[in-house]
């Protein structure tokens, strides 16, 4: 048995038990065991020290959350079978499509007053005062050219009438 052979191999079980430890998953913690004691022998020479334990450690303990990361970003698998239907389905986009353009044609239509407005407040999410600032109109006058802007968004989409509201005092 060679140096390294007799330096790593009392090591291995208290890897595979921090291994499994942390993934609790018998078969996955012994390949990044694996993997940890290829990088250790790839690597021999550029250890630093005499400290084998705790470089062995370092390693795996990378290893653990590479794989973490790598698994978060996968998502967990799922066999195919198990899965319902409907989550399979993938809703058509084409009628998004066409509503976003219509939308789109149909604010150019606004005067620019009612669409800046409705873009600030609306898409943007500013609060009414925020909006106003930046087109520099009171914050009533914002307020009013948002209410006609939508009315007349309504009118040209084709939506349902927005109830009319009172003001009660």
């Amino acid at each position: 048995m060679d140096a390294r052979a007799a330096l790593i191999e009392p090591l291995i079980p208290g890897l595979r038990r921090y291994a499994r430890a942390w993934l609790r998953d018998a078969a996955t913690a012994d390949d990044l065991v694996q993997d940890c004691l290829e990088r250790a022998v790839g690597s021999w020479r550029k250890r630093h020290g005499d400290a084998v334990r705790p470089w062995l450690y370092a390693i795996l303990h990378n290893l653990l959350v590479d794989h973490g990361r790598r698994q978060a970003r996968r998502g967990t698998p799922v066999a195919i079978d198990a899965i319902a239907d409907a989550v399979l389905a993938v809703p058509a986009e084409q009628s998004t499509g066409i509503e976003h353009s219509d939308l789109m044609r149909v604010l150019d239509l606004l005067p620019p007053d009612q669409r800046a407005a409705i873009l600030l407040v609306s898409v943007e999410d500013l609060s009414y005062a925020d909006a106003a600032a930046i087109l520099g109109v009171p914050t009533g006058t914002l307020m009013s050219r948002l209410s006609r802007g939508r009315d007349r968004l309504s009118e040209l989409i084709g939506a349902s009438e927005r109830p009319k509201l009172r003001r009660v005092k």
